[in-house]
């Protein structure tokens, strides 16, 4: 099998079970792997470290596999890697609150590069990485056995692919093929959701347990939701007795379906607002005509895709909070959310703070909100921690 020799003083991360060998501490590599292949990972002094497949395309030139020299990266491998994920999401008896959830989370289920969403009856796959694109098709065999789906559908879209010199893939790979709209269930709560293409995988999954839990704090209040997407936030709310919610998005088609999902889940028409345009600028627009608000939900998309985006994202975030902080009625609730990685909790909680003191306005915060159990955090993977909101209280 072919070698790859690190260079001095680069093996630590490896040894402490990072899964990611970048370009730079590569010295060299023993044969000739097409990429995609295996490879065995060795010290500068030639001790033998790991195993994973290789992408000289891409900065993140291997992706680990295994660090366990006797185990071999064939079909038993994923078989093994896949039944312990679903197992982990078994044991979380998620069931008994929803039908959609994810089933695998790459590189934190040590299965890098591959992300797979259950909806009702149906998986949504993506295939961020050649290594896995080389493996696609025992990969969607083995989930089909595992999970027993009536369809597996692929949502690989391009941003992950380009930087691995794929290009984006969608389509039917097992069973049949979805409907227009899946239909799912939150404890309770009912959601058209469009695999093919809506945001992620079709739905923001990641956000369950954070709405419940915003949801508790909106009764009997007129309530802003801001990047609205599809009107989850709202459905809670609602649901929880708020008074009135104005779902803000950029794109008219969202908003359609937003609606769709109110009068699905029975609140008339009266209950709720849709406003289409940039947050930014329609927060503005609200301050300067003196509309206010008894809580502000700020879920934007991500703002930071590299270390070169980190400025720019921290001067969003806070410039976002700092419009929220204006229309919000004393005692107000402002629940405010990043989804970018490198945007860590510390950091966000500065900007929020930042914020608040440009603003004027005393916050308490009364909850730190993560991601939820079925994006599991790998503790030798700590990027794979990526989102984080805080619920305040502002006077």
């Amino acid at each position: 099998m072919p070698k790859l020799f690190l260079r001095p003083g680069h093996d630590k991360p490896v040894r402490r079970h990072h899964p990611w060998i970048f370009s730079g501490a590569v010295a060299r590599i023993d044969g000739q792997p097409d990429d995609g292949d295996i490879v065995e990972v060795y010290s500068s002094e030639g001790e033998w470290l790991a195993r994973g497949y290789l992408n000289r395309r891409s900065q993140i030139v291997v992706r680990l596999l295994t660090w366990d020299r006797e185990e071999a990266i064939d079909e038993s491998f994923w078989h093994r890697r896949i039944d312990r994920a679903v197992r982990a999401r078994t044991l979380l008896e998620l069931e008994s609150v929803t039908d959609a959830y994810r089933l695998v989370f790459a590189e934190s289920d040590w299965i890098p590069g591959l992300i797979v969403d259950r909806y009702a009856d149906f998986l949504v796959l993506q295939c961020l990485t050649l290594g896995i694109e080389r493996r696609k098709e025992l990969l969607v065999r083995l989930l089909a056995e595992e999970c027993r789906p009536a369809g597996i559908f692929e949502r690989s879209d391009r941003d992950m692919r380009e930087k691995e010199g794929l290009a984006p893939s969608e389509g039917v790979r097992w069973g049949v093929e979805p409907p227009d709209r899946l239909l799912i269930q939150e404890y309770g709560h009912r959601f058209r959701v469009d695999v093919r293409r809506g945001h992620k995988t079709g739905f923001y999954l990641d956000q369950r347990e954070n709405r419940r839990r915003t949801a508790a704090y909106l009764a009997g209040r007129r309530v802003l939701n801001a990047f609205s997407y599809t009107g989850a936030f709202a459905v809670w709310a609602l649901a929880a007795g708020a008074r009135h919610v104005v779902n803000l998005d950029s794109a008219a088609d969202v908003l359609s379906e937003a609606a769709a999902n109110l009068i699905l889940n029975g609140f008339p028409e009266s209950s709720f607002e849709c406003v289409e345009g940039d947050a930014f600028r329609v927060l503005r627009a609200f301050r300067s005509t003196g509309r206010r608000f008894d809580a502000v939900i700020l879920d934007p998309p991500k703002f930071a895709f590299s270390q070169a985006h980190l400025q720019r994202a921290t001067r969003g975030y806070k410039d976002i909070n700092l419009q929220a902080l204006h229309l919000l009625k004393p005692g107000g609730i402002l629940a405010t959310f990043s989804c970018s990685g490198l945007v860590s909790a510390d950091l966000f909680q500065k900007i929020v703070f930042a914020a608040a003191e440009d603003a004027g306005r005393d916050v308490q915060i009364l909850e730190r909100l993560a991601q939820p159990p079925d994006h599991p955090i790998r503790l030798s993977f700590p990027e794979g921690e990526y989102l984080k909101g805080l619920i305040c209280r502002v006077w």
